[in-house]
Formats: C-alpha cells, structure tokens, sequence
C-alpha cells in the first residue's frame, strides 16, 4: 500500500518508508491511499487472540512487512502486558463498558503502540535500505514520552529525546520520565506548555539545515508521537478487540454498532477509531470527550477550529492541548482529500491559531462524530460517584470520557452499547483522585498513592513503587528557542 501526504508535494511512499520518516517532506502527515476492508474478517477475529488481531490490522496496510515475522513482534510486544491482555473490557452497567489500556510497561495507552512501534521503525528502515542512526524526537503531554522512552531504550541504532512541558505533567508522569533508564535516551523540560514542545519539535523536522547537519553526521530524525502512522495504525486494533470480544461475550450481535468515548487531546485516539470505522468496523458514533481546554469540543460545533483561547492546567494534563497535531488527518478527509485546501488550512492554523471547515464538511465531521466538554469540578465529581457507584477508579482523563459519556445519552437518547476507552492508570495521578475520592489535598504523590490504595484496595502498581529508589538523571528546563540545539547536541553525543 502507498501513503500519501495530507498537503500533496511528497511523493508517495510505501508503509516502511512513511514509518521511518514518520512526517512527509512537505511537512504533511502520511495516511494510506485507501482503507483496507476488513469486513469479512471481523467473524475470523472474534476467534483471535489480541496479538493475532494486532497482526491482521496492521498488516492490512504493511504489504513490506513479512506476515510471520510481524506476528512474533505481536507477540513480543504484547506479551509485556498484565495477563497477555492488552486491552481487557470490565463491564460496569447494562450497555456500558471500560476497555482498559495501562496495562502495559507504562501504565498508559500509548503501551499499545509504543511497544511495537520499535520493531516497525527499526524494519521499516532495513527494507528501505536507511543505513543511518534513527534520532527519535518526541513532544509529550506526559504518557507518550514515558511509553517511547521505555520501548526505544538500548535500542540498537537508535536514539530518543524526549521534551516535556515543565509545569504540564504530573508529579508520577514527571518521575517516570526523569529516572528513565539506557545509555540511548534524553528527557528534556521545556518552559511553557505541551503546545510549546510540539511546535519546537516540528520546527525541528521542518529545519532542512537541522537535516542536513544531522545527515552529514549520519543521523537521521523519526517520530514516536502519533504524526507518525507507525505510532497510530497499532491503535486501530483495540476498536476492533474490543467489538469482537463484546460479540464473543454475548453482549451484542455481529453488525451491530456500538458508540466509543474517547477522552481527547491530539487526537490521535479518537482518529484511530474513525481509521477502524473506514475499515469496516460497524461504528455508530465517536464521541470525542475533551477537558475545560474544549478546542475541538468547539470546532465540532463551530465549524471553527480556532487555537487563539485561554490555556488551562487540568488534572488531565495529558489533554492540555489547543493545537491537536492529528485532527489534520481527519480535516483532509473530510475534504475529499483535497490536499491543496488542506495545506491552505494548516498554513491559516500557523499564521493565525484558526481555521474553517464549509458547512458541507461540518455536516459529515457530525455524522461519525459527536463532541463535549467536561469541566474540572465534574471530573472531580464524576471520580467521586463512580467509585460510590461502581466501587471503580477512574483516572481523570477517563472521568472525562464517562461524564461526557453520560451527557451524550441524555441529550442523545442513543442507548447503543458503549465502551470508555480508560487511558491510564489512577496511580499516575494520585493527589488528583485522591482529592476527588475525599477531599485530601496532598502534596506527596507515594504517600496519595498509599492512601488511594487503602480505600480503593486496587493494588499500587510495581511500576510506581518501583520510582520511589531511582535517581533522577534529567533535570534540565530550557526555552523552546533552545530545543534545536538541544537536538544537535545530543545527535553529536554532548
């Protein structure tokens, strides 16, 4: 399958290609020349396990890759997560459900891609004869550095580098990342917010000096952050885990459809779900749950996609975003994939943080689409009557998720069957829940931790407790001015 670029002055290039560069010489994204249907395949999944899903999915757009051998990385890379399941359902009420994602290495969604996203890079550059060290430059809003950070660490000709709001992430994110073990990685704090990080890193992959001096130096750069189609086609496989294990279990018919609600930031998730859509799987709505930084809430609405608005700090720091990098992907769709409109979009978004959809557009983006807010004060509620209710945990970003949830039935009526994508564990944000759970405002995120687990009796992970004895190697805090030199510094080994 050929990828193609979301503004049209790239050439096309195959699945191993558009992974290893992860972003288009014309600063567009890759997306596939067509959708694979996997319509007829969704019976043969239900007998599945997780891994051979993942294999199928993938390889419907990966025809490079050998089908055995990206079956065994399936394995490997899926393998590391609690009891072999990735992506587990726990029902909580009649119709509704939680499909976990932080059983992984990292607590947190991105698990499910960035465990295997290693071995298509590292594949996709041998088929492609890329004979340079990969340079791997992440912004993160705090679960993808971490999840990039430990599935590229030791990696044979491969580096990483890591930037991170300094004030955006939370206190257990923050230690995740800067006790981060490998001779290979770097995690740097930017000042300002996650917005600020990933524009310094784009203008990075934009700089063709930056290129040229790296190329000399016989480095090229790549990306873990879900530009990158690597980072994003894994993603498409829990969608389709998850119908098919709800059609195993009895809980709805075979072509039936069922809604899904995503809590969103660059919207890379959610737009996973409307790849899977595309694909055959039978979907009745993406609902697209965001936190009080409600841009795409508003765009969804409006038409108007407008990034010139106050920036707020939530307890879903992993939301906190005003320029979602992959809703590109999902504008060039919506537009016939006219690539010259798109680019003219992107170029507005630049100049002037907005952009407009035609009202045609705006009318097909509400037909898989439906797009709400959640306040912090409702998080904080919603974590409080759902574990009085359920006797569960949410984690903020997913208390999000279940509220809007929640507010999309009553105003709906829709009562098809609806699964909560969860994107991370509670005990990455325990002063948050803490104080939603009982109104302790705690300052140390170990000894939240320890209390959270009194009352909730959900076992700390190992993965946390595990933080409290490692040192703490990357403390530096730059300006975003400074990210690029950062970078050649680091590609040269200072």
């Amino acid at each position: 399958m050929q990828f193609i670029s979301t503004r049209g002055k790239s050439v096309a290039e195959n699945a191993a290609r558009a992974i290893s560069k992860g972003l288009a010489d014309d600063g567009g994204l890759f997306v596939p020349e067509t959708f694979p249907d996997l319509t007829g395949k969704l019976s043969d999944m239900i007998e599945m396990d997780y891994s051979e899903r993942a294999a199928l999915v993938i390889g419907s757009y990966l025809d490079e890759y050998e089908k055995k051998e990206l079956l065994s990385a399936c394995v490997k890379a899926y393998g590391l997560f609690d009891d072999g399941d990735a992506a587990p359902l726990v029902k909580t009420d009649d119709g509704f459900f939680i499909m976990e994602l932080f059983h992984g290495p990292t607590l947190a969604f991105k698990d499910l891609a960035l465990t295997l996203l290693p071995y298509l890079l590292r594949r996709g550059s041998d088929i492609s004869g890329i004979t340079e060290d990969i340079l791997i430059l992440v912004a993160t809003s705090g679960d993808t550095g971490k999840a990039a950070l430990e599935g590229f660490r030791d990696k044979e000709g491969i580096k990483i580098m890591v930037f991170y709001p300094s004030e955006g992430v939370s206190d257990m994110q923050k230690l995740q990342m800067s006790t981060q073990e490998g001779d290979n990685v770097k995690v740097i704090a930017v000042k300002g917010n996650f917005d600020d990080c990933q524009t310094a890193v784009k203008n990075v992959f934009a700089d063709a000096d930056t290129a040229e001096i790296l190329k000399t130096a016989g480095v090229i750069t790549s990306s873990a952050n879900s530009i990158n189609f690597g980072r994003l086609v894994p993603q498409i496989v829990y969608y389709f885990s998850a119908y098919c294990d709800l059609v195993s279990s009895g809980e709805i018919k075979l072509g039936e459809k069922i809604n899904f609600v995503v809590p969103t930031g660059n919207f890379g998730n959610i737009l996973a779900g409307y790849y899977a859509e595309r694909m055959g799987l039978p979907i009745g709505k993406l609902i697209c749950a965001s936190n009080s930084n409600n841009v795409l809430t508003d765009f969804f609405s409006t038409g108007t996609y407008d990034a010139n608005r106050e920036f707020y700090k939530t307890m879903s720091p992993s939301m906190d975003i005003l320029i979602s990098s992959n809703l590109e992907r999902l504008v060039f769709e919506v537009s016939g994939r006219n690539f010259e409109l798109t680019a003219k979009r992107m170029a507005e978004l630049r100049a002037g943080g907005k952009y407009s959809v035609s009202e045609p557009e705006k009318a097909m983006l509400k037909n898989d689409f439906y797009a709400a807010c959640c306040k912090e004060s409702e998080c904080t509620a919603t974590i409080a009557s759902f574990f009085q209710e359920y006797g569960y945990v949410l984690d903020p970003h997913t208390a999000v998720a279940v509220k809007v949830s929640s507010d999309y039935k009553k105003a709906t009526g829709d009562d098809k069957c609806t699964v909560v994508l969860s994107t991370a564990s509670p005990y990455k944000f325990p002063q948050s829940v803490l104080y939603a759970l009982n109104g302790e405002r705690g300052s140390d995120a170990f000894c939240c931790a320890e209390k959270l687990y009194s009352l909730s009796a959900d076992p700390i992970p190992q993965q946390i407790t595990s933080l409290k004895k490692k040192e703490k190697r990357f403390t530096e805090v730059i300006e975003p001015s400074e990210v690029r030199e950062a970078v050649l510094k680091f590609a040269a080994g200072k």
